[in-house]
């Protein structure tokens, strides 16, 4: 009896703070965006525009690394509405086709080298001599994790590329020397910091506890860092050098525990798709909104004003009739 009192008290608890929140929202229905770090700035502008296009919906975003939204809502099954990734190989590799059924590639970017004024040899470092100023004593550099997070293996991917293109053979080993994968903990403290993904580095380069940080260029013009503009044949932005991209490998975790992928170098594409594991009733409606909203000319328009180049029209593979 007491058992049946106290549940009736807490399903009554339940219904009063759904209710009050559905209140708060002014009956808003909610739509629920994972989305990679370095999308936080954009999305945070297309989110408006969007919640004043459409006032029937609450867009809520939840920023991490590419890889980690998606295990959010492969491995943990947290309710999502929309995955937009780094990295558009990520939904394909994670999500299609359980968790989702198409992948819009939708805008493109370029690695970087960013700094502060506080950055050691500051003054004197350039595009042609970063890797020299990387291994001298007492330089610290920043990058995300590989396996949480594209612009953490993109890192490892534009070391490699430099190693050819510099002449300078080793320079992979010598600042990492990682092998073939990395894995949490093993990197020197002393000459590497490492973060799940490339937005947590931020406040900490900006605080001088490091020097360099490898990251995308949009997210350091956003944040008013001064940035290394790489040439081509080593940033991954240009189409160009597809083949030359190919060259650099590294692997990073699979699906599931023990399992692989070999990620190789290739030119920076965006991917966004409506994810298919929300254990809510799920707002397909709004989620489809929000995707078509980013791939228009508006959503484009504000991608463009952050820094970020855009594919128009958007390259959409896989079941994309929930699009049209």
């Amino acid at each position: 009896m007491q058992a049946k009192l106290y549940r009736h008290i807490i399903l009554s608890l339940i219904c009063f703070l759904l209710l009050a929140t559905a209140s708060w929202a002014e009956n808003k229905e909610i739509i629920t965006i994972f989305h990679a770090g370095s999308l936080s700035v954009p999305f945070a502008e297309i989110e408006k525009a969007f919640e004043e296009q459409y006032p029937q919906y609450n867009v809520q975003r939840e920023a991490s690394g590419s890889r980690a939204a998606a295990r959010k809502i492969t491995d943990i099954k947290k309710p999502a509405d929309v995955m937009a990734s780094a990295d558009y190989k990520v939904i394909d590799n994670l999500m299609i086709p359980d968790n989702a059924k198409f992948n819009a590639q939708f805008a493109t970017n370029e690695m970087a080298i960013a700094f502060t004024g506080k950055a050691k040899y500051a003054d004197q470092i350039t595009a042609e001599n970063w890797p020299q100023i990387f291994l001298k004593e007492g330089v610290k550099v920043g990058h995300s994790d590989p396996n949480m997070d594209p612009c953490g293996y993109r890192s490892m991917l534009v070391t490699k590329l430099a190693e050819d293109y510099y002449k300078m053979p080793g320079l992979f080993d010598q600042l990492f020397g990682y092998g073939d994968s990395f894995q949490n903990g093993e990197e020197n403290s002393a000459k590497v910091i490492v973060r799940p993904k490339e937005t947590d580095l931020l406040g900490l380069i900006e605080a001088g506890m490091y020097d360099y940080l490898y990251i995308y260029k949009s997210v350091a013009e956003q944040h008013n860092l001064k940035y290394l503009t790489l040439p081509e044949e080593v940033s991954l932005k240009s189409a160009k050098f597809a083949d030359q991209y190919k060259k650099a490998t590294f692997q990073i975790n699979g699906k599931k525990p023990g399992e692989w992928i070999t990620k190789k170098g290739g030119p920076m594409v965006y991917g966004i798709t409506v994810a298919e594991n929300n254990i809510c009733p799920a707002n397909k409606e709004g989620a489809v909104l929000f995707v078509k909203f980013v791939l228009s000319e508006q959503g484009q328009a504000i991608m463009k004003k952050n820094g970020q180049g855009v594919i128009a029209p958007a390259i959409v593979t896989g079941d994309s009739s929930i699009l049209y």
